[in-house]
């Protein structure tokens, strides 16, 4: 196992995942790749010998293999999405809305629809044409009883500063440490970078119950407030 082999493995397992990774976390996955190709050159630039006496070839071929597999099995995703009809996984987060904390019981007790929406980051391309997909949309949203609350991995501060940017009027949900994207299954942890949350939208109900989950929304950011749209109105039909 060579560098060459071990580029041609990662290549490999990213075409294969592109249609379902989001363009950030995939951008981040071969950012960590590159690192560990770095290390790995530097690793068969030093001694013929280890510092414990491992033939250099062999302790270089085992940190291609280790990885390789490193890399493949990257990124950890949380095993399991709430199914549609169980009841949402309960939270308590601060927001950008000055920092106020929202629960899940807080957001249901409006009598309104809940819209839960995870992304990677505020301020990368692609979050931001979804997040102002939903703002263009926001009386559609309102005449329907719906309300938008937006969640990642993002401080509070961050939150607002991307609120006023783009004049976002609806609330973004501070999830640092992705501990509620895991409950909703949403988590992806990528080694180097850290934890964030996956493109995933939850249809919530007014008693708290998943209507729908939405996983496939990376192929189609800028029509993905449409489709929202139009599950929910097929409620009210």
């Amino acid at each position: 196992v060579n560098l060459t082999d071990f580029f041609k493995i990662s290549l490999k397992f990213c075409l294969k995942k592109l249609h379902t990774m989001n363009t950030f976390l995939l951008s981040l996955s071969i950012l960590s790749f590159i690192t560990q190709c770095r290390a790995f050159s530097v690793f068969m630039s030093s001694a013929p010998k280890t510092s414990f006496g491992q033939n250099r070839a062999d302790f270089n071929k085992n940190i291609v293999i280790g990885s390789a597999a490193l890399f493949t099995a990257a990124p950890a995703i949380a095993s399991s999405i709430p199914v549609v009809g169980s009841k949402a996984p309960s939270f308590e987060l601060p927001s950008n809305d000055n920092g106020k904390t929202y629960s899940l019981s807080e957001l249901t007790s409006t009598g309104k629809t809940t819209v839960l929406y995870a992304y990677p980051g505020d301020f990368t391309s692609s979050c931001t044409i979804e997040a102002k997909s939903f703002q263009k949309d926001i009386e559609k949203y309102n005449a329907l009883n719906a309300q938008i609350v937006g969640l990642s991995v993002d401080s509070a501060e961050k939150h607002l500063d991307f609120k006023k940017k783009y004049g976002l009027d609806f609330i973004l949900l501070s999830d640092q440490g992705a501990k509620v994207a895991d409950l909703y299954g949403a988590k992806i942890d990528i080694p180097i970078f850290g934890k964030f949350a996956n493109r995933y939208t939850y249809i919530i109900s007014k008693d708290g119950t998943i209507l729908k989950v939405f996983t496939d929304v990376e192929s189609h950011v800028a029509e993905h407030s449409s489709e929202v749209l139009a599950f929910l109105n097929g409620l009210n039909a």
